[in-house]
């Protein structure tokens, strides 16, 4: 399972499963959907069943969606500090709620430093960026959209 996110519309919840190349949405209102999301472990069983003779990639992914938070949707981009280092500003956007949600491409994590009046040429982010992987501060993986960018999960001290 990869990633969560948040959509309204179809009666103001909506679930989406992705198999493979396969997906499976469930829209309706929050009480059905809910429901339905605890039948999920039999609905799977069934979607794979379903799709068994088919071709599919290896992986699953699943996706939640919710009712949004008004204010969210009104700021599309996180506001960070000023900073005048290009690792700084990128983590301090992968810290925010923004970019915990989902990993994100080069061109989003572009467009919410310019949002926040912090311009950096597209060579010097990617450059960063790969610095940051190396260093395992960020995590960094190819996708249909591209390559994602998120913050590395902070190891367990043992």
């Amino acid at each position: 399972m990869q990633s969560k996110g948040v959509k309204e519309g179809h009666g103001g919840f909506v679930f989406r499963v992705r198999l493979g190349e396969y997906e499976l949405e469930i829209c309706g209102t929050r009480e059905e959907v809910l429901r339905t999301v605890g039948e999920l472990p039999g609905l799977i069983g069934d979607v794979n069943k379903a799709f068994e003779g088919l071709k599919s990639r290896t992986g699953a992914k699943l996706t939640v969606k919710a009712e949004a938070d008004k204010e969210a949707l009104l700021q599309k981009y996180p506001k960070v500090l000023r900073t005048e280092k290009c690792d700084e500003a990128l983590l301090r956007i992968l810290e925010t709620d923004w970019g915990k949600w989902r990993p994100r491409t080069i061109i989003e994590l572009k467009d919410a430093l310019r949002a926040n009046e912090l311009n950096f040429p597209g060579r010097i982010l990617a450059g960063v960026l790969m610095g940051l992987v190396r260093k395992r501060k960020v995590r960094c993986w190819k996708t249909d959209a591209g390559y994602v960018y998120i913050l590395a999960e902070k190891e367990a001290l043992a």
